[in-house]
C-alpha cells in the first residue's frame, strides 16, 4: 500500500474507532410513545415557583459567615421554620444545560448535547414546563429557550436578557439576577392591568421559573470564596424573599404556592465546573409552601460528608435527593403528568399530604417509569432475532396490569416501599436494554482494533526494514482468501439486515473484515519476521522487549499520574551519559540534561486550583525577548548567504509582537482586577496578534535555525495572551529541549557512517537530498519515535489536562473576550493546547532533515510513532478491561483521549510540514549598483 493511501486509511480507521465510543456509550437514552401518567387526587398546590441559582454550591449557601451569621438569612429561616431542605446530588458533566434538563425534565441528558454548546436539543423531550398549564421564565438566553422549543403548543413563555450581559469581566455579575427580580416584579404589576394575563396567572398548574446566573458568572470571574460571590448569594436571598412575599400578596396569601430553590451545579474553589468534585456535585435544595413538610427535628443523623456540624444543622433532618428526583416532586406538587422520560424517584419525605396521596403519587411514578421500560423492551425485541433475545428477567414476569393489582392490594404504607422497589427494577431494566448491544459492538471494535494494530506493525517491517524479503504472489491462494473474507462480510450484512440495525452497526461490524484480510495477506512477512527474531541473541531480544514494555507503560501511567512524565524526563536526562554522545558533545549533553530536569518540574505543578500569577507571564515574555536578542545576534554573525535584511525585519516584527503580548496581558488583567472590564484596544490587539503571527512565521526563511526560531516567536506571542501563570514558561523550556534534541540527533548520525554537517544553519527544510543518501530505518529510529511520542504526551499533560473539564480557567481567554461564548472560548483553549504540539512536531520535522531521511522514509518514521501510539492505546485498554465495569467512565475518557490524540497528531504532522517548508513570497526591493 502506498504511504499516502496508508496514512489516509489510518485516519479513516481511527475516526471510526473514535466515533464508535460515542455511538456505543453516549447514545440518547430517550424513548417515545409512552402514555402520560398523572396522580388522580387533587394536588396540594396550584402554582410552583422554581428558583435556580446557577453555580451555587451547597456549602456556600448553608455555611455560616466567620461571625456566625447565615449568609442567606431568609432561606436559613425557611429551612429552620417553614420547609424541608437537603442536598441535590448532580451527575457529571456538571454543566448548566444537563443540570437544568435533570431538574425540569427528570432525566440525565447524554453528552451529545455538548456538540451544540449545551444550547440546542439533540433530541426533543418532555418536561414539567411542557406539562404545565402555563410557564413563565426569566433569565439566561442559553437556558430558557431550550424548554420553550421542546414544548408542545404555545404555553411556555421566556423573557431573556441579551447574551452580551454574561460578561466575566463585568464590574458585578449580580446585575443579571437583579434584572430577573426586577422583570418578575414588573410582570406581576403589569398583569393587574392586563385581564388576559391576570386570568392566566390565576389558573392552576402554573409554573414560574427564575434562572439566576449571577452567582455562576461571579464564581468564574472571582472564585467562590470571593467577596463578589458571597455578596451575590446575599442579594439572591433578598431577591427570593421579595419575590415570595410579592407572589403571596398577589394571590391573597391563599397558601396554594409551592417554592423550590436549588442549583444546577456547584463550582470548584478555582471557579470552574464540569467534573465530579463534591464542590460541583453537591447543590442545595430548599422547598417550602403548599404541600411541603415543615422542618423535622432529629437527635442525630449521619452523612459521609460530615457537613452538618459545620453548618450547624445537625438537629434538622436533611433529605438528600438525586437531581432528577426534583422533576417528579414538582409534578406531584401541582398535579401535572410526570415528564415522560423522567427517571427520578419522587422524594415523598418532602410532601406534607395524606398517606393516600403519597401512595398514589409513588404509584404514578412507578407506572410512568414502567411505561418507558415497556417501550424500550419492545423496541429491542423487534430488532433482535427471537432466538438471540435475552429478556430482563427481574421484571419480565410482571405485566403492567399485574403490577397494578399487586400494588392496590397492599397497605398504603407498604405501597410506597413496593413502588420504590419496582422503580429501581424498572430503571435497571431500562439500563439493561439501553446497553443491550454494547458488548457486541465493543467486541467488533476490539477485533478491528487488534487487526489494525497488527497490520500497522507488518507494514512498517515490510516497507522500512530489511527483515523480510519479497515473495511472489500466489494468485490462486489470493483469490480463495478474497472470496472467503467477502463471504464473511456478506454473512455479517445479512445478519444485520434482518435485524434492521442502524447503518453505523454495519461500519463497526464490517471494519474487521478488510483489516484482517490485509493482515492474512501478509503471512509471509510474519513468517520471515519469526525467522529473524529466532535468530537474534536471546539476551538482546529480551532486553529490547523489556525496555519497550517499560517505555510504553510509562506512557500509560502518564495518562493517570502526570508525575510519570517527570520520571521519564529524568531518565531522558541521563541518556547522553549511557551513550557516546556525552563524549562527542559534552556542552550539548549538559544543556540537554539541564533542560530535561527543568521540564520535569512542570508535571509536578498543579493543573487546577491555582490562582493567576501574571508576573510569571510577564517574566516569560521578557525571557523570550532576551533569548531572541541573543539568537538574533548569533544570526547576524552568520554568513551573508544565510541572512537578509528583509528577513531580519520579520524577526524584529515578531519580537515586537511578543513585547506587545506581554504588555496586553499585564494591562488586561490589571483592568479586570480594577473592575474596569476588558479594554477594547487590548482586545483588538490580541485578535490582530492571533491573525498576524502565523503570517509573519511564513515570511521567515526556511533554513532550519531561522524557521524554528521564527516558529517559537510567533507561537509564544499567542501563548502569552492565553496564559495566566507558570504555564507561560512551559513552551520556552520545551522549545529549548526540542532544539537541543535536533542537535543531539545530528551528533548520532555517525552510527550510520554518514557525514555530519557542521552547522544547523546550513540545513534547509526544503532541501532535497541526493537519492544515494536515503537509508532504511534503524533501531535508533524506534528510539526517536518513542522520544517523539513521549514529548507529545508531555506537551499535552505538561501544564494541564483537557480531558478534565474543570481544569479550564476562563481567565485564559480574557485578553480576547470576557462575554460567555462556549465555542469561541473552547476554540481558544484548544489553540493553547495545540501550541506545544506544534513545537514538538516542527522539531520532529527538523530531526528528519538532520538525520538525512527522505520524505518517504520520514513517513515510515511517522508510522513507527503510529505503532507506538497504537500499542500504547492497546496496552491502556487491556489495563482497563480488568475493571471495565467499575471504571467505565474513566476507560471511555482515556480511550477518547488517545484516539483523538492519534488523529490530532496526523493533522499536526501535516501542519508541521506546512510551517517548516512553506514560505510566503513578498516583492523585494531591487538593489541598484552604480557603474
Amino acid at each position: 500500500m502506498d504511504i499516502p493511501i496508508f496514512i489516509l486509511a489510518g485516519l479513516l480507521v481511527h475516526c471510526v474507532f473514535l466515533v464508535s465510543i460515542f455511538d456505543i456509550y453516549f447514545s440518547s437514552p430517550l424513548v417515545h410513545g409512552m402514555t402520560p401518567q398523572q396522580t388522580p387526587l387533587p394536588p396540594p398546590a396550584k402554582r410552583l415557583v422554581l428558583f435556580v441559582a446557577d453555580g451555587l454550591r451547597a456549602d456556600s449557601l448553608y455555611e455560616l459567615d466567620s461571625n456566625g451569621t447565615p449568609r442567606a438569612p431568609y432561606l436559613r429561616g425557611i429551612l429552620e421554620n417553614n420547609g424541608s431542605w437537603g442536598i441535590s446530588h448532580t451527575r457529571v458533566p456538571t454543566e448548566s444545560r444537563p443540570g437544568h434538563v435533570a431538574l425540569i425534565a427528570g432525566f440525565y441528558e447524554d453528552v451529545s448535547a455538548v456538540a451544540k454548546g449545551w444550547k440546542e436539543n439533540p433530541v426533543e423531550f418532555d418536561s414539567v414546563f411542557n406539562e404545565s398549564k402555563y410557564t413563565w421564565s426569566w433569565g439566561s438566553p442559553d437556558i430558557l429557550p431550550m424548554f420553550a422549543k421542546g414544548a408542545t403548543g404555545d404555553h411556555v413563555y421566556t423573557f431573556c436578557y441579551a447574551a452580551e450581559s454574561e460578561d466575566f469581566g463585568a464590574e458585578d455579575a449580580a446585575k443579571l439576577d437583579i434584572w430577573v427580580f426586577d422583570h418578575v416584579k414588573s410582570f406581576f404589576n403589569s398583569s393587574r392591568s392586563n385581564e388576559t394575563l391576570f386570568s392566566a396567572l390565576n389558573e392552576e398548574k402554573v409554573v414560574l421559573f427564575l434562572h439566576l446566573l449571577g452567582i455562576d458568572t461571579n464564581g468564574h470571574a472571582h472564585r467562590p470564596n470571593s467577596r463578589e460571590y458571597q455578596e451575590n448569594i446575599k442579594q439572591v436571598d433578598e431577591g427570593v424573599k421579595e419575590i415570595a412575599s410579592m407572589i403571596d400578596n398577589f394571590y391573597g396569601n391563599d397558601g396554594k404556592t409551592a417554592f423550590i430553590l436549588t442549583s444546577d451545579h456547584g463550582m470548584t474553589d478555582w471557579g470552574s465546573h464540569g467534573a465530579g468534585h463534591p464542590s460541583e456535585t453537591l447543590t442545595p435544595l430548599i422547598v417550602w409552601g403548599a404541600g411541603v413538610n415543615y422542618p423535622q427535628k432529629v437527635t442525630s443523623q449521619f452523612f459521609e460528608d460530615n457537613f452538618l456540624k459545620e453548618w450547624k444543622l445537625e438537629n434538622l433532618k436533611r433529605l438528600d435527593v438525586n437531581q432528577a428526583d426534583i422533576a417528579p416532586l414538582m409534578a406531584s406538587l401541582i398535579g401535572v403528568p410526570f415528564p415522560l422520560n423522567s427517571v427520578g424517584t419522587l422524594p415523598v419525605e418532602y410532601l406534607n399530604s395524606s398517606a393516600h396521596f403519597k401512595a398514589e403519587s409513588m404509584f404514578t411514578n412507578a407506572v410512568q417509569i414502567l411505561e418507558q421500560f415497556k417501550v424500550k423492551m419492545n423496541q429491542k425485541k423487534e430488532t433482535t432475532l427471537s432466538f438471540l433475545f435475552t429478556p430482563f428477567n427481574e421484571l419480565q414476569q410482571h405485566s403492567h396490569s399485574h403490577c397494578s393489582k399487586l400494588l392496590l392490594k397492599c397497605f398504603v404504607c407498604l405501597q410506597v416501599f413496593l413502588c420504590k422497589t419496582l422503580i429501581n427494577l424498572a430503571l435497571d431494566g431500562l439500563s439493561y436494554y439501553h446497553t443491550y448491544d454494547r458488548l457486541f459492538l465493543g467486541l467488533s471494535i476490539a477485533v478491528g482494533f487488534v487487526g489494525w494494530t497488527t497490520y500497522v506493525i507488518l507494514v512498517i517491517i515490510k516497507t522500512h526494514t530489511n527483515l523480510t524479503k519479497t515473495v511472489p504472489t500466489n494468485k490462486k491462494k489470493s483469490a480463495v482468501l478474497f472470496y472467503s473474507f467477502a463471504s464473511a462480510g456478506m454473512i455479517i450484512v445479512f445478519f444485520l439486515l434482518i435485524q434492521t440495525c442502524p447503518w453505523t452497526y454495519y461500519i463497526y461490524c464490517l471494519l474487521p473484515v478488510p483489516v484482517w484480510y490485509a493482515v492474512v495477506r501478509e503471512i509471509p512477512v510474519i513468517q520471515d519476521l519469526a525467522t529473524n527474531v529466532l535468530s537474534l541473541h536471546v539476551g538482546q531480544s529480551v532486553g529490547f522487549l523489556l525496555i519497550s514494555i517499560l517505555a510504553v507503560e510509562i506512557l500509560v501511567l502518564s495518562f493517570f499520574y502526570r508525575s510519570a512524565l517527570t520520571v521519564g524526563l529524568l531518565v531522558f536526562a541521563v541518556w547522553p551519559v549511557i551513550t557516546q554522545l556525552w563524549v562527542q558533545a559534552k556542552t550539548k549533553a549538559l544543556i540537554w540534561t539541564l533542560l530535561c530536569v527543568l521540564l520535569a518540574i512542570f508535571p509536578l505543578m498543579p493543573v487546577v486550583g491555582r490562582d493567576p500569577n501574571i508576573p510569571l507571564v510577564i517574566a516569560a515574555g521578557l525571557l523570550t525577548l532576551l533569548i531572541s536578542c541573543f539568537s538574533l545576534a548569533s544570526l547576524c554573525k552568520s554568513e551573508n548567504k544565510y541572512r537578509d535584511n528583509e528577513d531580519l525585519k520579520v524577526y524584529f516584527y515578531q519580537m515586537f509582537s511578543v513585547a506587545l503580548s506581554t504588555y496586553v496581558v499585564s494591562s488586561t488583567h490589571n483592568s479586570l482586577k480594577n473592575k474596569q472590564g476588558l479594554p477594547v484596544m487590548n482586545q483588538i490587539i490580541s485578535w490582530m496578534i492571533l491573525v498576524s503571527s502565523p503570517v509573519l512565521l511564513l515570511l521567515s526563511p526556511t533554513f532550519l535555525f531561522q524557521r524554528l526560531f521564527s516558529i517559537l516567536l510567533s507561537l509564544m506571542s499567542i501563548y502569552l495572551l492565553l496564559s495566566t501563570g507558570y504555564e507561560a514558561l512551559f513552551p520556552l523550556v520545551l522549545f529549548g529541549l526540542m532544539f537541543v534534541w535536533v542537535n543531539m540527533e545530528q551528533e548520532a548520525l555517525q552510527h550510520y557512517g554518514l557525514s555530519r554537517k557542521p552547522k544547523l544553519a546550513f540545513f534547509n527544510f526544503t532541501y532535497a537530498m541526493d537519492i544515494t543518501q536515503f537509508r532504511q530505518l534503524h533501531l535508533d529510529d524506534i528510539r526517536r519515535s518513542f522520544f517523539f511520542v513521549f514529548f507529545i504526551v508531555t506537551a499535552f499533560f505538561g501544564t494541564g489536562n483537557i480531558a478534565s473539564i474543570n481544569s479550564f480557567d476562563p481567565a485564559s481567554v480574557y485578553c480576547f473576550l470576557t462575554v460567555f461564548s462556549p465555542f469561541m472560548m473552547g476554540g481558544l483553549l484548544l489553540l493553547k493546547v495545540a501550541i506545544p504540539f506544534v513545537l514538538v512536531s516542527c522539531a520532529f520535522e527538523a530531526v528528519q532533515v538532520t538525520t538525512q531521511l527522505s520524505s518517504k522514509r520520514y513517513k515510515g518514521l511517522f508510522m513507527v510513532f503510529f505503532f507506538f501510539q497504537v500499542f500504547f492505546l492497546y496496552s491502556a485498554n487491556l489495563y482497563f478491561s480488568l475493571t471495565f465495569l467499575m471504571s467505565l467512565s474513566c476507560s471511555i475518557s482515556h480511550y477518547v483521549l488517545v484516539m483523538s490524540l492519534t488523529i490530532f497528531m496526523m493533522v499536526m504532522n501535516g501542519l508541521a510540514q506546512l510551517l517548516t517548508t512553506q514560505r510566503l513570497g513578498l516583492p523585494r526591493r531591487t538593489k541598484h549598483h552604480s557603474t
